[in-house]
């Protein structure tokens, strides 16, 4: 048999590679398994070839278009809820999606909590076991930061089942489950999240550019993220031509276990304490040194840990001999005080009670690294007491030589916390998919700019509606829960004023908060318990949207009369029914294999737990108060002309303000005290 020549074999593979660019094609969306929302016009997208006659066919309804630059698209009419149905598209080619249903749609959008999967919320494994639900479908979105907008969402659609329940967001699981039981429809959620994400990340350049204290940030974090893209290819070339004429390449001993494992030797290791310069006795200028530290859970820990460790350097980061992550300068992002190492995250069953061993391995050719800020396990603080021992150390070099090290590249952006990129990434290739609306889970990255979000998440929610052209579509999200350590005074709080910023969209039309301010813990940003706030969730929309009626909302103050040296506080009609919810004698804290802390009440004699008063001085202190029929009534003896009250005004405060349906009121204030990140802007 004769060969063809590798020429021939080129030209005789053109016409079918041309075949294949011009196959008719949907967005990602429309695939196998997926859930089209019921009683709405339904868009229908894809790619063909430029001039391409496209065919969409689905119950009876047969709709044609054009491609026009290679994207087409063409709308159905409504369909009514239930399936299976098929839809067939045609162009030069056909293909037939199997196995669509037809119901309710919701965007499950925001950061790591509404990431967060079900197989790490509370009572995974019985909740896991029970998912069978073919009614409940999820499509996830790829994770992607992009300037440009991405077009589509490369993913698909899977129904609950005990083998896929747990890779669910947990918040949008329990949220679904609730609408598809009480409605008997299917439902289909879109999750579009990332952890650590500000809402600005979120939002549409156009939308960021209407207000100048964004588009500027916007603009210079893009021309950043552009510039450092050759900054690094310079560093990367100049260290690797560095390190190899001077004889500094790395050359690890190969037995990472002799420093990392639990059983490691504790022979030859040095004292150092961290942060700041890795320097002291025994360590060279240069080379490879281990950091150790022992870390002792005195409980089983049922969720997955986050590390992080501000290095300026380049790092092998190890947990119990394994390792997690490992930054070659090949790999290194810059350095800079803003900067967030990690979280490298540690799977919960990696996790042992009793001793466990982060270990760090440094390479640094150059001179010794930097610890640049406090390194933690999720808000566990693990400065201080560490231990150091070298590896092996380079020798002594010209100090002319040195001087001609590469300097560390400056810390680029994040992409995925720049202006408009997660917008651009992740929301952009879901327009206009036909949906029912969006809860929302995010807050925790802007508390540091609380006040400004009363501006971004307005503008987020109001630009989201204008992008998908389908009216002021449902948009309910979750208050802050409740966060850190409890704390023994009154003080500003930036998570309250983040709280109250929440709260203030509800101006918004179509709008509707669930308060978590009972639900968190101390130790850890991520509350396992997530059934409550998507079911919290799915309260509002039952009542709002489907014609199921229930409170929806807890006590949400109203206004405020001082009487006779004390303030009675209203609270709205619909949020009445007060009743003081029993204290319980610990809360949550799950920090170090620690669970529960005993609860210190600030006023043990009150009747409601929560309330801080202040007269014209403006010093609050701790105030008892008592329900008095649909009314609060506050008082302290050390306020004896009281002007205005806070309640569960903190980061993590104890209250117990509740409604008949279980509902705790949401956090408020009743002065307007200019708010502590007043001036702090994106």
């Amino acid at each position: 048999m004769k060969l063809l020549r590798p020429l021939t074999c080129a030209v005789l593979l053109l016409p079918l590679l041309g075949s294949l660019q011009a196959d008719v094609q949907p967005n990602a969306l429309f695939s196998n398994n997926a859930v089209l929302q019921q009683g709405k016009e339904i868009p229908v997208w894809g790619t063909a070839r430029d001039g391409e006659s496209v065919t969409v066919e689905i119950d009876n309804q047969k709709v044609s278009t054009t491609a026009k630059a290679g994207q087409w698209q063409v709308r159905l009419k409504s369909l009514k809820a239930g399936g299976p149905y098929e839809m067939k598209i045609t162009g030069d080619n056909s293909l037939v999606l199997t196995n669509l249903l037809v119901g309710e749609v919701w965007v499950c959008s925001g950061q790591s909590n509404m990431y967060f999967k079900l197989s790490e919320a509370e009572n995974a494994e019985a909740e896991i076991a029970q998912s069978e639900n073919p009614q409940l479908r999820q499509f996830s979105v790829p994770l992607k930061a992009s300037q440009e907008p991405v077009n589509n969402a490369k993913s698909s659609w899977s129904a609950a089942t005990p083998a896929t329940s747990g890779k669910f967001t947990a918040v949008g699981y329990y949220f679904g489950k609730k609408i598809q039981s009480e409605l008997q429809v299917p439902v289909g959620l879109i999750l579009t999240s990332w952890g650590g994400t500000p809402s600005e990340a979120w939002t549409s350049p156009d939308a960021l550019d209407t207000h100048p204290e964004f588009k500027g940030v916007r603009e210079m974090k893009w021309n950043e993220l552009n510039d450092y893209t050759e900054k690094k290819r310079l560093f990367v070339e100049g260290m690797t031509t560095w390190v190899k004429a001077n004889g500094r390449e790395d050359k690890p001993a190969g037995d990472a276990s002799a420093f990392a494992g639990l059983d490691a030797t504790a022979e030859g290791w040095n004292p150092i304490k961290l942060p700041g310069l890795v320097k002291a006795p025994g360590l060279p200028e240069a080379g490879a040194v281990w950091l150790r530290k022992e870390i002792t859970f005195d409980h089983p820990i049922t969720s997955s840990q986050l590390i992080n460790l501000p290095i300026d350097g380049f790092d092998s980061i190890y947990w119990n001999g394994k390792l997690l992550k490992q930054t070659r300068f090949q790999d290194f992002e810059g350095v800079g005080s803003s900067r967030s190492w990690g979280p490298y995250q540690i799977p919960a069953n990696e996790v042992k009670p009793g001793k466990n061993v982060l270990a760090v391995r440094l390479y640094e050719p150059v001179g010794p690294a930097k610890i640049t800020g406090a390194p933690k396990l999720n808000s566990l603080d693990l400065t201080g007491d560490w231990q150091a021992k070298a590896e092996y150390a380079f020798p002594p070099i010209d100090p002319q030589k040195l001087a001609t090290a590469p300097p560390l590249i400056a810390l680029a952006p994040k992409a995925y916390n720049a202006a408009s990129y997660l917008f651009n990434g992740m929301i952009r290739p879901l327009l206009p998919y036909s949906i029912r609306g969006v809860i929302w889970y995010q807050g925790e990255t802007n508390t540091p700019r609380a006040y400004q979000y009363r501006t971004a998440f307005p503008l987020l929610i109001t630009d989201w509606r204008q992008q998908w052209q389908q009216g002021e579509f449902p948009f309910y999200f979750c208050q802050l829960a409740n966060y850190t350590a409890k704390k023994s005074q009154p003080e500003e709080s930036s998570w309250a004023e983040l709280r109250e910023a929440q709260s203030s969209a509800l101006k918004l039309p179509n709008t509707g908060q669930a308060v978590l301010i009972d639900i968190g813990e101390s130790g850890d940003v991520h509350p396992l318990n997530k059934k409550d706030v998507g079911e919290r969730l799915a309260r509002i929309a039952l009542d709002r949207d489907y014609q199921k009626p229930q409170c929806a909302s807890g006590p949400v103050w109203e206004s405020q009369k001082i009487d006779n040296g004390k303030v009675v506080l209203r609270f709205k009609s619909g949020t009445n029914d007060l009743i003081a919810q029993p204290l319980p004698q610990t809360y949550r804290v799950r920090m170090a294999g620690k669970e529960t802390a005993p609860l210190v009440r600030n006023r043990p004699g009150s009747q409601l737990e929560g309330f801080a008063i202040c007269g014209a001085d403006r010093k609050w202190v701790w105030a008892d108060a008592k329900i008095e029929g649909q009314s609060v009534v506050v008082w302290s003896d050390k306020v004896p002309q009281p002007l205005f009250v806070r309640y569960g005004w903190a980061n993590n405060p104890t209250c117990n303000l509740y409604n008949q349906a279980g509902l705790p009121a949401s956090p408020f204030r009743t002065d307007d005290f200019p708010p502590s990140t007043l001036n702090v802007n994106y």
